[in-house]
């Protein structure tokens, strides 16, 4: 064994194997003791999922059960979603039939009619990404308005304690899309720097009511899965690092990784939360960088008061398998 490998296995503990579910805990996480999902109350609620929409297929609809079951306990204000909404290659138009395979006839309880605030994942470029627009004119639910787009929500209906979310097209960020036969004529259309302008703009509002930046993409900076070290997620990291650097991003939000993360570098500003396991789950390892992950189908619900983030990740049974606090510093 060599060195690097004794100390990943001395700052991780393996904590539990419950079927094809595999968690990992950093040396400072550990599984909850109460493993029964909790509303916090005076908080800003969200639940976050990705990776999702298959018709029904590979456990889409035991996790989307569960999330009408939780989010009936949680009432969340809204939710946000990480991408790849439309497999295997997005939709035709506003009229696709998946629409309703996907989306409509599955995410039906009354619960799942609050505002869902997408972003596109590679998956959605194959076809018409132009068309997951569009159908925020059909949908009052899905609040798509452009590619890229940002929110101001309230914590406890507090206009003076504010949550700034940026929600952010991450295909156009990538240099190896442009030569994909499959992404290539979506992504081309697309005028990245634009984008990264105007994430800056929208990151460096100072307004002192903004207590929280976040942003949502699809994918990921860091990983503890197979794209750890992929040309995707080195491409985000390179694009975006520096600027959450700079204006202070505290949590980024991520899916493309079919698993359940919390990965965060010692001292960096930043936390990264992967929730991309609403109907598929794949296999996580020990990085350095990881205080959690999962290898099981699930979502995540955020809590956010004004001086902490709570993160409670559910598996398909609605078992709380991690709840972290972020605290502000």
């Amino acid at each position: 064994m060599n060195g690097r490998f004794l100390l990943l296995l001395m700052a991780l503990l393996f904590t539990q194997i419950l079927g094809a579910q595999t968690v990992l805990f950093g040396k400072n996480q550990q599984a909850p003791a109460d493993t029964v999902p909790k509303r916090i109350d005076k908080a800003l609620n969200f639940l976050a999922f990705g990776d999702w929409g298959r018709n029904g297929a590979d456990h889409q609809i035991p996790v989307a059960q569960t999330m009408s079951k939780v989010a009936e306990q949680i009432r969340p204000a809204f939710y946000a979603v990480t991408g790849d909404n439309f497999y295997p290659s997005g939709v035709a138009s506003e009229h696709d039939p998946l629409w309703h395979y996907s989306l409509e006839n599955i995410y039906s309880d009354f619960i799942f009619q609050w505002d869902w605030y997408p972003v596109l994942g590679n998956h959605d470029y194959k076809s018409n990404p132009g068309a997951q627009v569009a159908y925020s004119k059909i949908s009052r639910r899905w609040k798509m308005e452009s590619r890229y787009y940002s929110k101001l929500f309230s914590i406890n209906d507090d206009t003076t304690q504010q949550v700034l979310m940026v929600f952010i097209d991450t295909n156009p960020l990538i240099a190896e899309f442009y030569k994909n036969k499959e992404y290539g004529p979506n992504v081309k259309t697309q005028d990245s720097a634009a984008q990264i302008k105007w994430i800056k703009k929208q990151l460096s509002n100072s307004s002192p009511n903004i207590k929280w930046k976040i942003v949502v993409g699809h994918h990921p900076m860091y990983s503890a899965g197979g794209r750890e070290n992929g040309y995707d997620t080195k491409s985000i990291r390179a694009s975006l690092k520096p600027i959450f650097d700079t204006y202070g991003v505290d949590l980024y939000i991520a899916g493309h990784e079919h698993s359940l993360q919390y990965l965060h570098e010692s001292q960096a500003a930043t936390h990264h939360f992967i929730s991309g396991a609403a109907s598929e789950s794949t296999a996580v390892h020990a990085t350095d960088m990881v205080q959690m992950a999962a290898s099981a189908y699930g979502f995540m619900v955020f809590s956010i008061q004004l001086g902490v983030v709570t993160v409670q990740t559910v598996t398909d049974s609605g078992k709380v398998i991690s709840s972290i606090q972020i605290n502000k510093k």
